[in-house]
């Protein structure tokens, strides 16, 4: 069952990742093709991802003070 690769990208892509771990081109389209559907299979939803630390700020008190601005642009480097 032949697989014809006519982009040149994907081709360089499929020969350095060949090269980098010395496998053939067939090995190195499967090992990027199974990477990526486990990686899609195992992708959690930001909202997930981020619940915990949204749980763990809401969960701290609210102190009432009023952050100063001027020092975190100075921070940041917005001066």
């Amino acid at each position: 069952m032949p697989f014809h690769i006519r982009d040149v990208e994907a081709d360089e892509l499929v020969r350095e990742l060949a090269r980098r771990r010395q496998i053939g081109l067939t090995e190195a389209v499967k090992l990027a093709v199974r990477n990526e559907l486990r990686r899609e299979d195992e992708a959690v939803p930001l909202q997930e991802r981020i619940a915990k630390l949204r749980d763990e700020v809401l969960s701290r008190p609210a102190t009432g003070l009023v952050a100063d601005k001027r020092f975190f642009d100075e921070l940041s480097g917005d001066v």
